[in-house]
């Protein structure tokens, strides 16, 4: 054992010492001013000048030698043995083997056992390796972290995949649900379509009860006639002065209906007969045409039914009683497109509009709700009427037609389509078998509403006709036309009785007020003019411009007239005092207004597609 151990050469120990420099602090440095270097005034000679300049000349190069001296670098030197042992062990935190590694080395160094070939930098292997190493572990912690992220997007496809096997059931399902649907919707039609069949029969037979109980009043009421005439003649023959005047031009009922005489002409010839005038007599007839008539042709009524609007006295409107006039109260988004034109009902409160979108529209009012759509027309609806019934509407189109709409078949059961341009606007007869229509093609046609023809067509204006309105209770129609006139016929013969001249441009609309005696028309440049029918002259003219005025409209009363102007207001137009006052509302220019049969509120429509109701 005692050769074994290594020989003790002497005990060492390391001790810290710090060495001093040497300071002179005896010496004594003389200060040097800067300012001495310089040439003082008068030792200055051509040397020292040389001299001072040599050295600006040397202090410039050194500072430029200065700043452009390169930066200190770091050189990369390779670790020795040692040193690369030492950071292997503290890498691996064997801190024990690095004290004993330490002592062992510093032992072997004093004593001078450790060769030069051991001491020298470490091999570019190791070094390389331990670099390897490295970048093996940066590598392996990616790889963790890219099987993390890969078992994550496994766990979402999984989850994707089961909710598309889900919804592909759901779809499935649904797919077979619609089809049991459709299969239902199949049977339920073919189930109600046998019942059309007794639902017609039942129409049918409705219909029947319908005629017959028309045709059982008509016989009472014929049967109250004759006993009233029979009891007039009595009561004559009693006194000496009667004449069975009745009796002689009674006939019945049910052969006038076998002659093919409808309701109208049958209460036409009673009259006739009840007041004792003659017989129809074909030949004395100045209206008749020469011409072989239609069978199915209706008679004009004669012009002696009295119109109820003469004497009865209406109460001013409510824009004349109620303080500020009429005011806005409710707004209807009617149509898209805009609005042409309104017609209301004569006793309901319904309203139609006729617009742009090629369709027209039932409403009712003030609430607003649709109760009816018309499609049928190919073009812009410029206006609608309504019957006087009430049941029928009558419709005109840019598509050249007129059309008859009846609402118990809510359809269309007439077209007349003998106008070679667009149809502006129609008008009922007061009985309501005659319609009246004016075009851009410069006529105006009368049309007979059994024979479903054209029973006169009015030649004489010379540009379009913009608009017709029959006189209430009578035969007589007036047109407004782009020739700038305004025209009365006779729609039993279809000739021209007379013409007003005044305006200066294009007259827009044209309309009676209730009692007749009156006409009001608007042109394309504003101008209001009312017309005194039975002295054939202007009463006023108003100035509205510079907006062309669209449609004019005379209150019940016709004290006011609503005027719609395209600069979007309505003028209210007072008849008495001439004052007119607007009622702002329209985001663009109005096209049609209305009164209502009672005058208390307005209804008016515009190209905003709106219609507005003012009371």
């Amino acid at each position: 054992m005692a050769d074994t151990e290594a020989p003790d050469d002497g005990a060492y120990y390391l001790d810290q010492v710090t060495i001093t420099e040497d300071l002179d602090d005896d010496y004594r440095y003389e200060e040097v001013s800067v300012d001495e270097e310089t040439i003082a005034e008068g030792d200055e000679d051509l040397d020292a000048a040389v001299r001072v300049i040599e050295e600006a000349a040397q202090d410039i190069k050194a500072a430029l030698r200065r700043e452009g001296a390169p930066g200190p670098t770091v050189i990369e030197r390779p670790e020795v043995v040692d040193d690369f042992v030492r950071n292997y062990l503290l890498k691996m935190g064997m801190r024990k083997t690095l004290e004993c590694f330490q002592t062992e080395w510093y032992e072997l160094q004093q004593k001078g056992l450790l060769r030069e070939e051991d001491i020298q930098p470490v091999p570019d292997v190791y070094s390389r390796n331990q670099q390897l190493d490295d970048h093996v572990k940066l590598l392996r912690k990616e790889v963790d972290k890219f099987k993390d992220a890969a078992n994550k997007a496994k766990d979402m496809y999984v989850k994707l995949r089961k909710e598309r096997d889900f919804h592909r059931m759901h779809h499935k399902r649904v797919v077979q649900e619609k089809n049991k649907l459709v299969t239902d919707i199949k049977r339920l039609k073919k189930h109600y379509a046998s019942y059309e069949p007794t639902l017609r029969q039942l129409k049918h037979k409705y219909e029947t009860a319908m005629k017959e109980k028309m045709l059982s009043k008509l016989e009472r009421d014929r049967a109250v006639g004759q006993v009233s005439g029979l009891q007039a003649t009595l009561k004559n023959i009693e006194t000496g002065r009667g004449e069975p005047v009745f009796l002689q031009g009674v006939h019945s009922s049910r052969e006038l209906a076998k002659a093919g005489i409808g309701p109208t002409q049958q209460s036409l010839r009673q009259a006739r007969n009840i007041e004792g005038l003659p017989g129809y007599d074909p030949s004395k007839d100045p209206t008749r045409s020469e011409f072989k008539r239609h069978p199915k042709d209706t008679e004009f009524p004669m012009d002696n039914r009295v119109n109820p609007y003469l004497t009865s006295q209406k109460t001013p409107t409510g824009h004349l009683t109620r303080t500020g006039g009429f005011r806005l109260t409710n707004t209807l988004h009617a149509h898209q497109l805009a609005i042409s034109n309104l017609a209301l009902h004569p006793r309901k409160e319904i309203l139609v509009t006729t617009s742009d979108d090629h369709n027209w529209k039932m409403w009712a009012i003030p609430n607003g709700d649709v109760i009816m759509t018309g499609e049928g027309h190919e073009d812009w609806v410029s206006s609608a009427d309504f019957h006087p019934s009430g049941t029928k509407l009558a419709t005109t189109a840019g598509d050249s037609t007129v059309k008859v709409w009846d609402f118990a078949k809510t359809e269309c059961t007439v077209t007349f389509a003998e106008h070679t341009h667009a149809a502006w606007d129609c008008a009922w007869h007061w009985t309501g078998d005659f319609l009246a229509s004016c075009s851009m093609d410069n006529t105006s046609k009368v049309w007979d509403l059994n024979s479903e023809r054209c029973r006169y067509t009015l030649r004489g204006h010379a540009d379009s006709v913009n608009s017709i309105v029959f006189l209430y209770y009578s035969n007589t129609l007036c047109t407004g036309s782009a020739d700038k006139t305004i025209s009365l016929w006779d729609a039993r013969t279809g000739l021209c009785a007379q013409t007003f001249y005044g305006h200066m441009h294009s007259v827009n609309n044209v309309t009676f007020n209730l009692r007749g005696d009156t006409i009001a028309s608007c042109d394309s440049y504003g101008v209001l003019k009312l017309w005194d029918v039975r002295a054939i002259a202007t009463i006023t003219s108003v100035d509205l411009g510079p907006h062309p005025t669209n449609r004019v409209a005379f209150d019940p009363s016709g004290q006011v007239l609503a005027v719609a102007s395209n600069d979007g207001t309505v003028k209210m137009f007072e008849v008495a005092s001439g004052q007119v006052s607007s009622l702002t509302g329209h985001e663009d220019a109005v096209q049609a207004v209305v009164f209502d049969r009672k005058g208390e509120y307005l209804v008016s429509g515009g190209s905003d597609g709106t219609v507005r109701i003012w009371s």
